[in-house]
């Protein structure tokens, strides 16, 4: 395998970075200078049950796996002709998700804090889990504000063309290229017991352009990872930790406004079976995730991105809305 000097490995790590952000300030820029799309806009559709089922599985399978859950909640009901499920639904069926990554790293979680308690009452700000617990705090940070540049810059973000299926699919290649070099490139010499209070800034901006569907959140924060010499699963490991407070955040953003629209019985039940349904794929998704990289690559995940994206791209060409 091909290894970079130090200087040049970490002259790479920033311009790639650097060329993340490039693509998120051209994107919004996009987004606001662009009045129409040639993309019609998808009714929201009422699903069933069955539907819901389907979508929770959608969400729950790729929202930890590196291939954008947003990208395939679009895609999916909407290439299987049920029309687009709406943003706010395809946000509350996270907490599903969110409540699976909870149960799946309680004992880490409770670690954590214990040790960051600890570590302040004793004054012994080299623990490990006190940088941890300051990494995660310090990583949901760039989220935060992206997300609330986009409700100032996009007003209308969720109709915006960077939602649009020829965004996701250049987004997803894109990503799925800077995978394949992060995979290529990276040493992955550095454990779980090596992670840092700097791992949770670097990955934590990361994370943040996941605001930007098919980009995949835990896809860019485990190609940063990667970048940043962690080793796979602990790549994948941290950033399952450091999504938690972000992923929590986005839903229940989107179930405040939800709510006060109100929700009617046939919506009820959807939702529901849906928050189950992406609960427990989630769980299996993360125990399948981590015990996959530990023993092998994330070539598939990059070859799976390029061809999504192909796929789509190709698809809207032939349909006439490319």
């Amino acid at each position: 395998m091909i290894r970079f000097p130090k200087k040049s490995f970490k002259s790479l790590l920033f311009l790639s970075l650097g060329w993340l952000f490039c693509l998120f300030s051209l994107l919004v820029i996009y987004s606001s200078a662009v009045a129409t799309t040639t993309e019609s806009p998808e009714v929201t559709s009422q699903l069933n049950w069955f539907q819901a089922v389907v979508l929770g599985f959608v969400q729950g399978a790729t929202e930890f796996i590196p291939i954008s859950s947003t990208a395939h909640l679009k895609a999916v009901p909407i290439f299987l002709g049920w029309g687009d499920p709406g943003v706010a639904f395809s946000a509350i069926i996270q907490l599903g998700s969110i409540a699976a990554v909870l149960w799946y790293f309680w004992s880490d979680l409770t670690q954590i804090s214990k040790g960051m308690f600890k570590a302040i009452a004793t004054s012994n700000y080299e623990s490990q889990d006190f940088w941890l617990a300051v990494g995660i705090a310090i990583g949901t940070i760039p989220v935060v504000v992206f997300g609330l540049s986009i409700k100032v810059l996009v007003p209308d973000f969720d109709n915006s063309p960077i939602r649009s299926m020829t965004s996701i699919a250049i987004a997803s290649i894109l990503m799925g290229l800077l995978l394949g070099l992060a995979e290529s490139f990276g040493s992955q010499k550095r454990d779980f017991q090596d992670l840092k209070g700097k791992d949770g800034i670097i990955i934590g901006f990361a994370q943040a352009l996941a605001i930007i569907p098919g980009v995949s959140r835990s896809g860019s924060t485990i190609t940063a990872g990667l970048f940043n010499n962690l080793d796979r699963a602990t790549a994948a490991r941290f950033s399952f930790l450091l999504g938690i407070p972000a992923i929590t955040l986005a839903g229940l953003v989107y179930v405040k406004d939800f709510l006060e629209v109100g929700v009617n019985n046939s919506e009820l039940v959807p939702i529901i079976v849906g928050l189950i349904s992406s609960a427990i794929f989630s769980y299996l998704a993360i125990a399948w995730l981590i015990k996959f990289l530990q023993k092998r690559s994330t070539w598939v995940f990059v070859w799976y991105r390029l061809g999504f994206g192909i796929f789509i791209l190709v698809t809207l060409a032939m349909s006439g809305k490319g």
